[in-house]
């Protein structure tokens, strides 16, 4: 068997035998938020079955497909859809991707989820910024030998590494920035993970509110911690999708998740998209030549 390195390093190496140019920024679309990946110009269009060791999503609202190209002068490479741990993956798998993305030459990542909303000043199509996360995973993505050549930066992929900013600050400003010049409401939020797949019971989100919770969810945590040991910067939106149980007296259907994301799709692409550019600027400045 192969080392996570050399297999993430064939899997980078077949995208780059597909793609024109080497994308800088990755960006992880959440459920319901695929499209949009149609923004991005002069696209390569990879489905996940094709790329050595890629695991495929099985959830709906997660078409799995790699889109690299283009956006508002960015080279960016574009996931439409994810794996979670409670499809069967193991954590290794939940986050080849990124590894991979780190290999391919990203320094950058804009992640997006689907969240519940834990905070009541939230409602149903709000999106936020994450601050913080909290993992009740009961995993670690970093677990394992430690593998100091995926590090993008220098003084990355260290055995024990910082998470204090594990959301860059100074992206937060630039999304801060730009939803106030979009008017559109971005508060910031500490997101929390659990692994799913059945949805939370209003006692278990009463005690996350008490742990100082905003957003529920079942993934990009890992993906964080991932990217955050290769040096790579994080942006991290959610997308508030449905109140969590016993915020409001209804059940939760993932039907709904997916419609609350049609329905703020032309809202997240303007503010994505035009954070694209700005995200990428801000960390090519950073990004040593060669």
């Amino acid at each position: 068997m192969t080392d996570p390195y050399t297999r993430a390093a064939a899997a980078a190496e077949y995208i780059r035998s597909r793609v024109q140019e080497r994308p800088s920024l990755a960006i992880i679309l959440g459920s319901g938020l695929g499209e949009f990946a149609r923004e991005v110009e002069n696209a390569a269009t990879i489905d996940y079955a094709e790329i050595p060791g890629w695991p495929r999503s099985t959830v709906e609202g997660h078409s799995g497909k790699l889109v690299v190209g283009a956006l508002l002068g960015a080279r960016v490479a574009v996931m439409q859809g994810r794996v979670h741990a409670y499809e069967g993956y193991s954590m290794n798998e939940v986050t080849f991707p990124m590894r991979v993305l780190g290999v391919l030459g990203c320094t950058a990542v804009i992640v997006t989820n689907a969240a519940g909303g834990i905070n009541t000043s939230y409602s149903a199509g709000t999106l936020v910024s994450i601050s913080d996360h909290i993992n009740l995973t009961g995993s670690n993505a970093a677990l394992g030998a430690n593998e100091p050549r995926f590090a993008v930066k220098p003084g990355a992929g260290q055995r024990f590494f910082d998470m204090s900013a594990a959301y860059s600050p100074r992206l937060r400003a630039l999304a801060r920035a730009e939803a106030e010049r979009q008017k559109i409401p971005l508060p910031e939020g500490v997101y929390l993970a659990v692994p799913g797949p059945s949805f939370e019971t209003p006692a278990e989100i009463r005690a996350f509110r008490t742990l100082g919770a905003d957003l529920v969810g079942m993934s990009t945590v890992h993906e964080v911690i991932v990217a955050r040991h290769m040096g790579m910067e994080v942006l991290g939106i959610s997308l508030v999708t449905n109140m969590a149980a016993g915020v409001v007296a209804q059940p939760i259907d993932h039907r709904e998740v997916l419609e609350i994301g049609r329905r703020v799709a032309v809202q997240f692409t303007n503010l994505v998209k035009a954070l694209v550019p700005q995200v990428a600027f801000a960390v090519a400045e950073d990004t040593p030549a060669g």
